[in-house]
């Protein structure tokens, strides 16, 4: 069945795109019957959106899709979040039809001028506006030759585009609570309410220990989240880290040729003799590194060792 093949998928896709963008929103949208519904509204919350995925298996996708509908809803929640947002659709389109009450193409121009940013996973064949919409808003559009080559477009939509020159700039008010951990032997320890508990229906239980926000003492049993009683957005430090890393990535090292450095050669970040074809040469600091530690700083480290050893950060009393 493709929809719960497709519905799985995106559950992973889901929980990967949270993973490397934890402070981010998603929202979900399905279009059938020539109409266009919310599944979920924009949150960061990514056990809400698998949770409506895991309860569309049983939906009925019946009649005509229609693009311009999924759009504009699209749009009209889009266009009011903050300049500094990225702000983007991703359209997985199985039909070669849709059913639109006006002209796509003027949407398109819509979409272009709010900097709404839309690509396109098509699962059947290429269809002509979908080419058009991914073009004209920077996006891209690709159709599946196979399951895994679904998967593998799915996960490139996981990291985000580097934040460009032009966004604005602003700043955003962060908390940043510390886990307390208490026990029922500890005669101080007070249970509360989870608010994220209450916000889900869930039947709420006492717990002891839990992020409390900084500002109001509210009580929330994961991060990052957006407090329900002062509107702070709490976050720990490793995610807002891991969101700046996709947004500021590091730029390549220059690769020279081993014969014609002539400079030593001992890589910065293992310290061993380079003995690879060639040496890759941080711009910056102008440390050399081997091939394995140049993949190493780019995939999972995200600044240079070298940067970091001439210029640490300022120690705090």
């Amino acid at each position: 069945n493709g929809l719960k093949f497709s519905l799985q998928l995106l559950e992973y896709f889901v929980e990967e795109y949270f993973d490397q963008n934890p402070i981010s929103q998603i929202g979900l949208i399905v279009t059938k019957s020539k109409r266009a519904e919310k599944m979920t509204d924009l949150s960061g919350n990514s056990k809400k959106h698998i949770t409506a995925l895991k309860k569309a298996v049983d939906m009925n996708c019946s009649g005509e899709p229609s693009l311009y509908n999924s759009l504009n809803l699209a749009m009209q929640t889009l266009k009011h979040m903050p300049g500094h947002t990225s702000r983007e659709v991703l359209v997985v389109f199985s039909s070669l039809t849709t059913c639109d009450p006006g002209n796509i193409y003027d949407l398109i121009k819509c979409l272009k001028a709010v900097k709404i940013r839309v690509s396109v996973i098509g699962l059947s064949a290429e269809v002509r506006v979908c080419t058009v919409l991914a073009q004209e808003t920077g996006g891209t559009y690709h159709v599946i030759l196979d399951e895994s080559h679904y998967k593998e477009l799915l996960m490139h939509h996981v990291i985000p585009p580097p934040a460009s020159s032009n966004s604005e700039c602003s700043l955003i008010r962060m908390g940043f609570p510390q886990r307390t951990v208490a026990s029922l032997c500890d005669q101080d320890a007070k249970p509360s309410f989870d608010m994220t508990q209450l916000e889900n229906n869930s039947e709420p239980g006492l717990t002891l220990g839990g992020y409390f926000c900084p500002q109001c003492r509210a009580k929330y049993g994961e991060l990052p989240v957006e407090c329900k009683v002062c509107g702070l957005t709490l976050v720990c430090a490793p995610q807002l880290a891991r969101s700046y890393h996709h947004l500021f990535p590091l730029d390549d090292f220059q690769e020279v040729p081993l014969e014609e450095y002539q400079g030593e050669r001992y890589c910065q970040g293992c310290q061993a003799e380079i003995k690879d074809q060639n040496v890759y040469i941080c711009k910056v600091c102008q440390n050399v590194f081997c091939v394995d530690c140049d993949l190493f700083v780019h995939d999972s480290l995200h600044c240079c060792p070298g940067c970091i050893h001439e210029h640490p950060a300022p120690m705090s009393m």
